[in-house]
């Protein structure tokens, strides 16, 4: 009885001691009617998303919020439709998305909202659907993305304090702000659009580094127009330092102790319960086993939610996928990078196909609740097209003459310290630094590697610096004067949360020694793997791969699909560590290690007839590009 309240994350004290609902058992569960408070139905708009005593209302009339997550910059856009028609069909009634400010605005003052960022398009697309919104604009959104969402380049500041009135982080948000919230606040409920509700910040009571910081950054959304109803979200230790006065306190599902009702309580009463991140699982990461949920305690969960009259948002509905290297990254047990699915063993799959658990929660919200569910749309098709035998490479060295943008510079510079991208840095993938030695020694980082780098003389290898392993004993060639040391280091994803965060600058961040004697100067290449890189006119090179060929090295194949093209997964056996994208997009980083065997490539994405495959491989290359028509995530 009560498994959900006698897991780790219990929440048994907020529902005795607040008296939301006396427990129910299955034969008694209350049946909501709520087909009506839709954005399809209400057309007229009086009264937006309030709180009254222990219960949401809209419009005057009772409201549970049965919410579920999809962030749209980890779907491909032309898929959004049905990954929110999927879930009215399963029973929600609202959309909680996460707004990514880096992804907005990749360098600085130049912002992105079109295409696959066109946010204002998906929130349309929800309400045009029947579901409500609640809308996560950050600035800080956390999600398991690089640096949770904050830009990169505001690193280049050596003094930077994110998520504090430090005036170099809030020139830039308010910047941010300016062009953002204008966008959405024409999309609020008492604007006739979808938005019922809007987060403020993410979590920040586990942060907690400025304790003006979180009321600025409410002023700064309602200043601009944002006046649905405001709302916090952190864990159950972390309530009172995340809270803000007049604003209602969420809680997600971590931490949660005895404490936390009276956190609550002192907040604010006798008041609804959101749980604004309910999971069984969490994110992957590489090198460690999968991370599964349990269906059974899943279900169990949601039971009981119900019964005691709890609001819920489902992280994730769709996961989707960390295109283009978005992927951050975790220090709880230790630097942990995160793999390139979002999977997180969502309610749909990382392609949007059906779960079992989705067949589950459409059968029990159906048996609860009333609502009118538009078609099911059909489940997603996918294709395990031929393997590639054809196979063209072209070694990094050999395409390193072409990069015209290189920076020379008497110390090694940190990602954030070049001067690309408008003088904003580079935020993603691969950095390159070349100087000449005289003679051979012991080299030495001096965690000064951020975050794994391989080691070369000339074009030779020579080992792996990271860290763990802070030091190398090249080994000079005697019959040449001098040889070219390379040192080409890749950013694995900066952390998700943290203080440690305003420490997250990738490359080298400061000398690196050989025999006690810092290296210089340099010549360092910019090797961001994105979108823009990919797309550049490679040299035509191009040399055919009848073996096996050793890395680092650019592999170039081509894939001929039907019309129209249908999804499917690359599998990467065979291959050792990389970056692939299809027909100049990013589909994002592979390793050998695991747990993630297969990289999702939408069909979307392909053309009907020749699509081009561009491989970044570290290691050691394959002959053969595989596919498959299933997801191999790990067991």
């Amino acid at each position: 009885m009560w498994t959900f309240l006698g897991r780790p994350e219990c929440i048994l004290c907020l529902s005795s001691t607040l008296g939301v609902m006396a427990f129910l058992s299955n034969n008694q569960l209350p049946r909501l009617n709520q087909s009506h408070l839709t954005p399809l139905w209400l057309l007229t708009r009086r009264v937006g998303l309030k709180v009254k005593d222990s219960q949401f209302t809209l419009e005057g009339f009772p409201f549970r919020i049965i919410s579920g997550a999809i962030d749209y910059f980890r779907v491909p856009r032309q898929n959004w439709r049905q990954s929110l028609r999927k879930m009215q069909a399963r029973g929600f009634n609202t959309l909680t998305t996460h707004i990514p400010w880096n992804l907005h605005e990749p360098t600085m003052g130049r912002f992105q909202f079109i295409e696959n960022m066109d946010l204002v398009a998906f929130i349309t697309m929800a309400s045009e659907t029947g579901l409500w919104v609640i809308l996560c604009p950050g600035p800080y959104i956390g999600g398991d993305i690089d640096l949770g969402g904050l830009p990169s380049w505001l690193l280049k500041d050596p003094k930077m304090k994110l998520r504090t009135t430090y005036k170099g982080f809030t020139k830039a948000m308010n910047r941010y702000f300016n062009n953002l919230i204008p966008r959405i606040a024409q999309l609020q409920y008492n604007k006739g659009g979808p938005i019922i509700a809007v987060q403020v910040e993410n979590e920040y009571g586990s942060y907690y580094m400025d304790k003006k910081y979180m009321e600025y950054v409410k002023t700064a959304l309602v200043s601009r127009g944002i006046d649905e109803l405001l709302m916090t979200a952190d864990d159950g230790v972390s309530l009172r330092k995340g809270h803000l006065q007049n604003v209602l306190a969420t809680v997600r599902m971590k931490n949660i102790n005895k404490e936390t009702y009276e956190d609550f309580k002192f907040i604010q009463g006798r008041s609804p319960i959101l749980m604004t991140v309910y999971t069984t699982n969490s994110f992957d990461t590489w090198g460690a086993l999968r991370q599964l949920g349990d269906p059974q305690m899943l279900m169990k969960d949601v039971r009981e939610i119900f019964n005691l009259g709890f609001s819920l948002n489902f992280y994730m509905f769709q996961g989707g996928t960390n295109f283009g290297l978005i992927g951050g990254a975790q220090s709880a047990e230790g630097y942990t990078p995160v793999v390139t699915s979002y999977d997180y063993c969502a309610l749909i799959t990382e392609n949007g196909d059906y779960t079992p658990e989705y067949q589950e929660f459409q059968r029990f919200f159906h048996s609860v609740t009333d609502f009118s569910p538009l078609t099911r749309p059909k489940a997603t098709l996918t294709f395990a097209y031929q393997p590639l035998t054809l196979l063209y490479y072209m070694t990094l060295w050999e395409v390193l003459p072409y990069l015209v943008k290189t920076t020379k510079s008497s110390r090694p510079l940190s990602m954030e310290q070049l001067t690309v991208n408008g003088r904003s840095g580079q935020s993603f993938g691969y950095i390159l630094y070349e100087t000449t030695i005289l003679n051979g020694g012991l080299l030495t980082s001096r965690g000064h590697i951020q975050d794994r780098a391989q080691v070369f003389l000339d074009k030779d290898y020579v080992g792996l610096l990271d860290r763990s392993n802070k030091e190398l004993l090249p080994y000079k060639d005697l019959t040449k004067k001098t040889q070219t040391l390379r040192i080409l280091v890749e950013n694995q994803g900066r952390l998700t949360s943290g203080q440690d965060m305003n420490k997250e600058r990738k490359g080298l961040t400061g000398d690196i020694y050989l025999d006690k004697s810092p290296l210089r100067p340099f010549k360092i290449y910019s090797l961001e793997m994105g979108n823009v890189f990919i797309q550049r006119e490679f040299p035509k090179y191009w040399k055919t791969a009848t073996s096996p060929v050793m890395g680092p090295a650019f592999f170039l194949s081509h894939l001929k699909a039907g019309d129209p093209p249908q999804d499917t997964f690359i599998q990467v056996k065979d291959w050792g560590k990389g970056v692939i994208a299809i027909n100049g997009r990013s589909l994002g980083r592979y390793w050998n290690i695991g747990p993630q065997e297969t990289i999702f490539v939408p069909g979307s994405w392909l053309h009907p007839g020749v699509n081009t495959i561009i491989m970044f491989e570290e290691l050691k290359g394959g002959v053969k590009i595989h596919f498959t028509s299933r997801a191999h995530l790990g067991h």
